[in-house]
């Protein structure tokens, strides 16, 4: 009868209250390996089977370099811009083929709960080729694809990518005198990527 007449007992210890999640903006940049795989070179490079006979192509795959930066905000996305250059089979065409571009990137980032984080990737952009890093012709790309990127720690990243890439390349002689008609070539590109972040603010 007792215990059925005294209150209920309450803890009068009270939580800490928890502080609202961490919102980070960051400037994010760094560099990358590449790889262009020639899917198609397009009216670039005759096909095989044409008349008459085709010469050399000379728009091939190749490896490079690429310098990127952006924003990456408190949510899923990243917006940047990146420069890429890649030496290119030209099958001696050119002592020493290079393809230049110049692009808008965007990611959107799914956020897993672990360090790891796939992504979808998009942007556009101007191309260059040319010998030796002149500009003997130019054009213009989309592209599409996906990647993970992984935290090595708070303020460095390791991404790698896999991207298709179609672009336009407008008509152009080469320095052998061959006209090279416009053309669409197709390219699946793989970046290794690493970058580092720099915190702009928080809220």
């Amino acid at each position: 009868a007792r215990a059925q007449t005294e209150p209920p007992r309450t803890d009068t210890r009270t939580e800490r209250p928890r502080p609202p999640p961490l919102h980070v903006e960051y400037a994010q940049y760094g560099i990358g390996f590449a790889i262009e795989t020639a899917l198609s070179p397009g009216a670039t490079c005759p096909a095989p089977d044409s008349v008459p006979r085709p010469k050399h192509c000379i728009l091939g795959s190749g490896g490079g370099f690429a310098i990127r930066g952006g924003y990456r905000n408190p949510g899923p996305w990243y917006i940047g811009g990146a420069y890429e250059f890649t030496k290119m089979d030209s099958s001696n065409l050119y002592r020493l083929g290079i393809f230049q571009q110049l692009r808008f990137e965007m990611r959107y980032l799914l956020d897993t709960g672990y360090r790891a984080s796939p992504y979808l990737a998009w942007g556009a952009g101007a191309v260059f080729y040319g010998n030796e890093w002149a500009v003997e012709t130019g054009g213009a790309l989309i592209y599409a694809g996906l990647g993970i990127e992984v935290e090595v720690s708070r303020l460095a990243v390791l991404g790698l990518g896999f991207v298709y890439r179609p672009t336009l390349v407008a008509a152009w002689k080469d320095t052998a005198g061959q006209e090279r008609p416009l053309g669409v070539a197709q390219f699946l590109g793989i970046d290794l990527i690493l970058e580092v972040r720099t915190v702009l603010g928080r809220h």
